[in-house]
């Protein structure tokens, strides 16, 4: 009998010493945060042109008004650029994502056209909410990247209260179309590489050449140049890029730029492919660095 209970109080041990060295770490949040106005992602959807389209926004902690950065991305959207927001959160900007009409489930169809008076629709928004997401309305900062990027300019070229913009690796669709007269099978090819773009609603080959030649002057960002007069405006290159090239488009962007002396004008080329693969650390700190200037 003894034998019996020595057993199980010897097995009764067993257990909870196994217990204890399997239980978990209890670990106490070290870091303090505001605990009325903390940090935060919101889900969001907002109307452009009667279509809704669905975004989210990275809400830097305290009460604010924080500047606002409205992050767009390329052409279709497979770099997000989302490790850009985190980090711009941290430094205190807000950041509001979103999908152009008729880009991965938004509403409407997809077009260049729209994706500049999307933009238009986000900062619309973003003003006319400002309370809600705590938000300084007359410090509202663009920054696109590629598609994104050609977007970012032409909007801020739209909008005089938009004093600060940005282009990573920014595509210019006036370049592209003088590109395409050129070489007929480079339009070819991007025909064919539109018509893949199921995510893209509404956008077809044929449709995406006939704008871009269309709106030849429009869409080239160089011309651009008289517009943003007043602006702080950044562009950033890769060296490695051979979908926005730093000879063939970054540099001739930067000379346009250069030339009109009310720009403020900051330019980089860094180490990296289109979408900075082995250099995003770097593309972080650049945006950053220029982005505090515009708080």
């Amino acid at each position: 009998m003894k034998s019996a209970i020595f057993v199980a109080a010897s097995l009764s041990t067993l257990m909870l010493l196994t217990a204890c060295a399997t239980a978990p770490e209890i670990v106490v949040d070290t870091i303090a945060v505001d605990p009325d106005f903390p940090p935060s992602l919101v889900e969001l959807n907002f109307e452009s042109h009667g279509d809704r389209l669905n975004g989210h926004a990275y809400l830097a902690e305290g009460e604010g008004p924080h500047p606002t950065v409205v992050l767009l991305h390329g052409f279709p959207g497979n770099e997000r650029n989302l490790d850009l927001a985190q980090d711009l959160r941290s430094d205190g900007f807000n950041v509001l994502f979103f999908h152009y009409r008729g880009a991965w489930g938004s509403e409407g169809t997809y077009s260049f056209t729209h994706v500049i008076e999307d933009v238009a629709s986000a900062t619309d928004y973003l003003r006319a909410n400002a309370e809600t997401y705590r938000t300084d309305p007359d410090k509202l900062i663009l920054i696109g990247h590629s598609m994104g990027g050609f977007a970012a300019l032409e909007a801020a070229a739209r909008d005089e209260r938009v004093a600060c913009v940005a282009g990573i690796a920014p595509a210019d669709l006036g370049a592209i179309a003088n590109a395409f007269d050129a070489d007929p099978a480079r339009a070819e090819g991007f025909s064919a590489y539109a018509g893949t773009m199921q995510m893209l609603s509404g956008l077809t080959g044929e449709n995406a050449i006939a704008e871009i030649l269309a709106n030849r002057e429009a869409f080239d960002t160089r011309l651009l140049a008289s517009e943003l007069v007043g602006k702080s405006v950044l562009v950033i290159g890769g060296d490695k890029d051979t979908s926005v090239p730093p000879d063939t488009i970054i540099a001739p962007l930067v000379a346009a730029y250069e030339a009109e002396p009310g720009i403020d004008l900051t330019a980089d080329i860094l180490s990296g492919d289109h979408s900075f693969s082995w250099s995003r650390q770097e593309l972080i700190d650049a945006v950053l660095e220029w982005a505090d200037g515009c708080r």
